[in-house]
């Protein structure tokens, strides 16, 4: 038996996760007092019929959180098999939670909400570090953290520490809101001036040629690669789950689409240490 202690930032959608979980047959136990969870450990270890148990414990217990870093060490030392899952979500879209349901988050306090959210991830840090799945729900729906529930704990795939986004837009529809890093490429040859490439996009071999026959794209696009891979292994320490880089030229879509699938490419050679897809916000505009 796997104890799951499902746990994270109140307003991240701890309770949707439950549900999901539970119709995945999961026996399940909101709001556990941290004391109990030797006893409870125990006893859902010895029951036959408790295979699959989530337990959820965050800062609503009214032990100090911190308390449950000793005991999750204690049980591991007693050979219990315990999984984290820790659900996030950036703090502008908690505040916007909080206020779309009328509630106030745990720590409060009678105080500002932001601030209560702020004290919370910092009691919380201890947990996402050494949590084994972190999902961050800002821009997920329903259907899609069922999805990554599903991924996860039903169809058993290997759960990745990182899903990295490649994406290319024009700047004159201006940058991706959630654009982590932003790439300009408008110093490479444009196939926009040339009449026969322009209805094209970077996505047709005629565009990549006419992109790529030039050394200064080839140098960048190694350059780029190489900033990336080196990036990549320092944000998975800081804790960060999800990475959208964007490439970006004035259109959207001939260079950016270009070097974007480039990058793409060239990142798939790691893709098993990440999960990695390719959009192109831009590419059917103008």
């Amino acid at each position: 038996m796997e104890l799951l202690i499902i746990t994270g930032m109140s307003g991240a959608g701890k309770h949707t996760a439950f549900k999901i979980l539970e119709d995945m047959g999961y026996n399940c136990v909101d709001n556990l007092p941290i004391p109990l969870l030797r006893s409870f450990a125990g006893l859902a270890t010895d029951s036959p019929n408790a295979d699959r148990v989530a337990v959820g414990i965050d800062v609503r217990s009214r032990t100090p959180i911190a308390k449950l870093e000793g005991i999750l060490d204690e049980l591991e030392g007693d050979g219990k098999k315990i999984k984290i899952l820790f659900l996030d979500a950036e703090d502008d879209v908690l505040v916007k939670r909080f206020k779309e349901t009328r509630r106030t988050p745990p720590l409060a306090d009678g105080g500002r909400t932001i601030d209560a959210i702020h004290k919370e991830r910092e009691e919380m840090a201890f947990l996402k570090k050494r949590a084994d799945y972190i999902i961050d729900t800002t821009h997920l729906l329903v259907r899609d953290l069922r999805a990554e529930l599903t991924s996860i704990f039903e169809q058993g795939t290997d759960y990745k520490n990182i899903n990295i986004t490649v994406l290319s837009f024009g700047f004159k529809y201006g940058i991706p809101t959630d654009a982590d890093l932003v790439f300009d490429v408008r110093f490479l040859p444009n196939p926009y001036y040339v009449d026969s490439l322009r209805p094209m996009t970077g996505n047709d071999q005629e565009i990549v040629d006419y992109v790529m026959n030039s050394e200064v794209s080839h140098i960048f696009v190694n350059k780029l690669t190489d900033l990336v891979s080196f990036l990549i292994p320092e944000y998975i320490k800081e804790g960060k789950n999800e990475l959208v880089i964007c490439i970006g030229c004035t259109g959207g879509r001939h260079r950016s689409v270009t070097i974007a699938r480039e990058l793409y490419h060239a990142l798939q050679e790691h893709e098993g240490d990440y999960g990695l897809r390719i959009e192109h916000r831009d590419i059917n505009k103008g």
